[in-house]
C-alpha cells in the first residue's frame, strides 16, 4: 500500500499564518526563499555582508506590511521586489555618501542604455596548471566575472540564469519590461561566454552559494526583529 504523500505548505498556504504572526510560518518562508533573495541582493550590492543585511531589512519591511500584499504577484516575487527596493536605497545612500553618480541605482536599471566593459571581455583567463584544479576554481572565476558585469545585467543574469526565475517574475521584481529582461540576459551571457567560454553552464548553478550558517543567522535576526520566538 502506497503511503499518502505529505502535503507541503505553499506560500499561499502560509499567508494566513504569517498574518497571525506565526513564527514557524515566518521561518519556513524565509528558509524557502533565503537563497534567491540573497543572490539578488548580492548581485546588486556586490558585497556579502551588505547583501545579508539588505535581505534581513527587506524581510522585516515586508513582514510588517503584509496587509499591503494583494496577491497580484506571487509572494516570492513580492519579496524579491522589496529586496530590490532595499538594495536601490542602499546604492543611492552610498552614492550620496561617496559623492559619486549612482550609476547602478539610476536609469541604467530601467533603460536600455549602457555598454558592457569591453576590456573585461578580452581579458586573459585564469588557467590553473591542473585541469581538475581548474574545474574546482570555476565557481570562483564565474563569480568574479559576474561581479564585473554592469549592475543591470548582473542582477538579471542572477535572477534568470542562476535562480531560474521566469522572464515575467524577473520583470515584475525589477519593475522593467519583459523585453528588457531578455535583452539584458542576452548581453550578460554574451559577455560571460566571451570571458569563460564553454565552461559557463558547468558552474553557474553554484555561484554565490547560500550556506546554512547565513540562513540561520538571517532567520534568527528577523524573528528577533519581529519579537517572535525561534523554533
Amino acid at each position: 500500500m502506497s503511503a499518502v504523500a505529505k502535503h507541503v505548505a505553499t506560500d499561499e498556504d502560509l499567508l494566513p499564518r504569517l498574518r497571525e504572526r506565526d513564527a514557524a510560518a515566518f521561518e519556513l518562508l524565509m528558509r524557502r526563499h533565503n537563497r534567491r533573495l540573497y543572490r539578488v541582493a548580492r548581485s546588486m550590492l556586490g558585497d556579502t555582508a551588505e547583501a545579508e543585511d539588505a535581505v534581513q531589512e527587506a524581510y522585516l519591511s515586508g513582514f510588517r506590511s503584509l496587509a499591503e500584499f494583494r496577491g497580484d504577484a506571487s509572494l516570492a516575487t513580492w519579496l524579491s521586489r522589496i529586496v530590490v527596493n532595499e538594495c536601490m536605497t542602499r546604492l543611492r545612500r552610498q552614492a550620496r555618501r561617496d559623492n559619486i553618480v549612482p550609476i547602478v541605482a539610476s536609469d541604467a536599471w530601467t533603460t536600455e542604455d549602457g555598454e558592457l566593459p569591453q576590456e573585461d571581455a578580452t581579458a586573459a583567463r585564469v588557467e590553473p596548471p591542473d585541469r581538475l584544479l581548474w574545474r574546482a576554481e570555476m565557481r570562483a572565476l564565474l563569480e568574479r566575472r559576474i561581479d564585473q558585469l554592469p549592475g543591470p545585467y548582473r542582477v538579471v543574469f542572477v535572477m534568470r540564469a542562476v535562480e531560474e526565475l521566469s522572464v515575467e517574475e524577473t520583470a515584475q521584481a525589477l519593475g522593467i519590461a519583459e523585453a528588457t529582461v531578455r535583452t539584458r540576459l542576452f548581453r550578460a551571457r554574451s559577455f560571460l561566454r566571451e570571458a569563460i567560454a564553454q565552461d559557463l553552464d558547468m558552474a553557474q548553478g553554484d555561484v554565490f552559494d547560500f550556506d546554512g550558517e547565513r540562513c540561520d543567522r538571517i532567520v534568527a535576526r528577523v524573528l528577533q526583529g519581529l519579537s517572535l520566538p525561534a523554533s
